[in-house]
């Protein structure tokens, strides 16, 4: 034990939490969103199932990849359509694009939803028709694991410093545990906020769809896809927080304006209000 809990191991699992915290940001957007298609009563059970088998499943991901990682990144197909189409599929970019095309699905369905109604009593009606809480938990997983496939290469790259390979493996497997007791723990509280503030459900959404987009340009990259002679170059990890940035201040000012608006409409009316109450009074 002493060899594997060192001063050099115990700063490199303080950035694996990190790396696993940051990196399952988008991952815990999901699970807030896709946890609102069951009953009220049933979505915080469904959150703790969800993460806690794809805790379980992420370690046995781990384990997986330590001692198949050739099978993942070795090429399966090749796309060749003369000079127009070059692409060679592995295991990896098969399941990042795949998760990145779903996740851009789902963004646009549930958008698509929230414009395509023109009255509140179909949205009530609608919200009746509620997804099963296995359904979710099953999606809940499945997407933890699409997510967990960056986060798990981008571990072993961190922990490749560590000669131990049991040291490695403990080590990676405690900052799975606690970035998933941490997303338990935010879950519940990022689903809390957005049912109490709607109006950052669209921002949680195109939140959602960067993602989506960044999971394909990284699937496409992975795959060498080259389209008429340009290849396709992952969204750097800079560059899509800072969106994301602008995106939260964008919708926090535009949100403050509104507010703003809506006080100065109510002031004229009030105004308007009491000077016609006062010529009716002269009259």
């Amino acid at each position: 034990m002493a060899d594997i809990f060192t001063f050099h191991n115990i700063g490199t699992l303080f950035m694996l939490i990190l790396l696993q915290a940051v990196l399952g940001f988008d991952n815990l957007l999901y699970i807030s969103l896709e946890s609102k298609k069951v009953e009220p009563e049933q979505r915080k059970r469904v959150r703790v199932i969800g993460i806690s088998l794809a805790i379980v499943l992420r370690i046995g991901l781990l384990f997986l990849l330590m001692t198949l990682i050739t099978l993942f990144q070795d090429e399966l197909f090749a796309i060749n359509i003369g000079d127009k189409v070059a692409s060679s599929f592995n295991g990896h970019s098969l399941i990042v694009l795949f998760g990145g095309g779903f996740i851009i699905y789902t963004a646009m369905k549930e958008i698509w939803h929230m414009i395509s109604h023109e009255s509140l009593e179909e949205d009530k009606a609608d919200d009746r028709k509620k997804k099963s809480a296995t359904s979710v938990i099953v999606m809940i997983v499945l997407m933890n694991l699409v997510f967990s496939f960056d986060s798990i290469l981008s571990a072993m790259a961190l922990t490749s410093t560590i000669d131990n390979d049991t040291a490695e493996l403990i080590l990676m497997s405690i900052a799975i545990v606690v970035s998933g007791i941490m997303m338990i723990f935010l879950a519940n509280r990022v689903a809390r906020f957005l049912e109490k503030n709607r109006m950052f459900e669209v921002l949680g959404l195109f939140v959602l769809f960067l993602v989506g987009v960044m999971l394909l340009t990284e699937g496409g990259h992975l795959a060498d896809i080259v389209l008429w002679g340009h290849p396709i170059l992952p969204m750097n990890k800079a560059t899509f927080y800072f969106v994301i940035i602008i995106l939260v201040l964008v919708d926090i000012v535009q949100s403050k304006y509104q507010k703003k608006i809506i006080r100065l409409e109510q002031a004229e009316e009030n105004r308007e209000r009491k000077e016609k109450n006062k010529s009716n009074f002269s009259d």
